[in-house]
């Protein structure tokens, strides 16, 4: 493809020099090390490396051009290309490169602070049900048709996001379910893509850390359903219980979920124990029974969001309630540990005051004798949540341990000392322990038969970041492992 055919459209300071404009590409990349002869290299300005230092080195490996926001580095005699804005050039040249996957696919975009992923899995999960070849694109994995594949980002990089779906149309695939963070958003990972379905789950505080403000989260969300460098979404799918549903824009056709009179699909008669939720779901068509084998309220929106999603690609009631009975866990959302121990360990990915209230609520729900949980908080994020957090906790549970999530740059100390001021606003018995391993070990042995032990913050995650880099760290493990010690040896309750 002709230089000038990948880059219609893309934001461009000056025009295509007419010697440059009939030069074939072969690829495009961001990473200098991936380049090849006829690629087109994207420099960006990165968290950590300034690509535009390797503008040379992708040069010397083939490139035949190089973009970026700026003029060129000092010293750098290569073809220059300078881009207003170098992420929609990126998702510009991907989409024209690999001829519009988009537009060959459906696709559904699920935005929120929680219950993103596993509203994405209980879709995709509908939709395999009804034949289709998918991909799933989310926090835990990217998955294309039934391959795995690692997610270093909830929403990747445009050029890696718009490659797997060329990689999907190939296969013959026609769905693409996907989580949409505000990052992806703000950082114009998703420009440009016409998505078929825009769900909205809900919002609370995170992220302040990258967004400064509420406003400026919720700002973020709204791209999706505005059409961010594309036309809106041709239906949403909003949470009517949340205060921020009454300000997105709907251009299309919107469907409602929730539970208060008013939405569109709604559930009632609602019953969560043990074994999962039984409610029934009304859509103004019918009424119909559900069964799901996941636990808690915060379940049945998610239950509620997905099926909101499937009515808008016309799949029949069958398939949906199908779809639900396949989807009996999702990895670290409310995650049983089981090792035949006298009492529930569940291992969740709160990271939020109001994903922690939600996690804890549904352990309530199950009727337990105590409810103990374990928590920390993320260093190098919002500091203004720690406290809310730590509130949170005390509030609502019998006992709290509180020690390090991924502590990253900071010290592990000082992020525990913001926690405890919410703490410390309740009396409830508390114990601070900084080693996650020794603080998982502390909480296991306070349970007694009849609790409901409550691991947060990591879920699905199998590392820790220290100051120092990533080490292997999995609750879920860590927890088997000391429930072995203390000789428990079965593998279900």
């Amino acid at each position: 493809m002709r230089l000038a055919e990948v880059l219609a459209g893309a934001p461009l300071k000056n025009p295509l020099p007419p010697g440059l404009a009939a030069v074939e590409v072969t690829g495009l990349d961001y990473d200098s090390r991936r380049i090849a002869p006829g690629f087109l290299f994207f420099a960006f300005a990165g968290q950590r490396v300034d690509g535009r230092r390797f503008a040379a080195q992708a040069v010397e490996r083939g490139a035949v051009a190089v973009l970026g926001e700026g003029p060129a580095p000092e010293n750098f005699s290569g073809p220059w290309l300078e881009l207003f804005h170098g992420r929609r050039g990126l998702a510009v040249a991907a989409l024209n490169f690999y001829r519009r996957p988009d537009r060959r696919l459906a696709l559904t975009g699920i935005t929120g602070t929680n219950g993103k992923t596993t509203t994405s899995y209980l879709l995709d999960s509908m939709l395999r049900a009804a034949g289709k070849l998918t991909a799933l694109i989310g926090t835990i994995e990217h998955r294309l048709a039934d391959q795995p594949r690692p997610a270093v980002n909830t929403t990747p990089e445009s050029l890696d996001l718009i490659h797997l779906m060329h990689e999907l149309v190939q296969l013959g695939g026609s769905h693409v379910t996907m989580e949409v963070s505000s990052h992806g958003l703000a950082l114009a990972r998703v420009y440009g893509l016409r998505f078929h379905t825009a769900v909205f789950t809900n919002l609370s505080q995170d992220h302040l850390d990258f967004h400064g403000t509420m406003e400026e989260y919720f700002s973020a969300k709204r791209l999706l359903f505005e059409g961010a460098g594309a036309p809106p979404p041709q239906y949403a799918v909003i949470n009517a219980d949340d205060p921020y549903a009454r300000r997105l824009p709907t251009p299309g056709r919107s469907i409602s979920y929730g539970l208060q009179p008013g939405a569109e699909v709604r559930a009632e008669k609602i019953v969560a124990d043990f074994h999962g939720l039984r409610f029934e779901i009304s859509d103004g068509r019918r009424r119909l029974p559900v069964i799901s084998e996941l636990p808690g309220r915060m379940n049945v929106y998610n239950i509620l969001a997905a099926w909101s999603a499937g009515l808008t690609y016309e799949l029949p009631a069958e398939i949906m309630l199908e779809g639900i009975r396949n989807c009996r866990q999702v990895p670290g959302r409310f995650e049983k540990v089981e090792q035949g121990q006298p009492f529930l360990v569940v291992v969740d990915y709160a990271h939020t005051d109001a994903a922690l209230r939600n996690v804890i609520s549904v352990a309530r729900e199950l009727g337990p004798k105590r409810v103990l949980t374990l928590f920390g908080c993320g260093g190098d994020r919002d500091r203004s949540k720690r406290p809310r957090m730590g509130q949170a906790a005390a509030e609502l549970s019998d006992f709290v341990v509180l020690t390090s999530d991924n502590p990253r740059s900071e010290d592990p100390l000082a992020i525990i000392n913001d926690a405890l001021v919410g703490l410390r606003r309740h009396d409830t018995p508390h114990r601070v322990e900084p080693d996650r391993a020794a603080a998982i070990r502390l909480i296991l042995a306070e349970a007694r038969p009849g609790d409901i032990v409550i691991i947060a913050g990591k879920g699905h995650e199998t590392y820790q970041v220290l100051k120092d880099g990533r080490i292997p760290f999995d609750d879920r493990e860590v927890a088997r492992a000391v429930l072995r010690e203390f000789g428990y040896s079965g593998g279900a309750q």
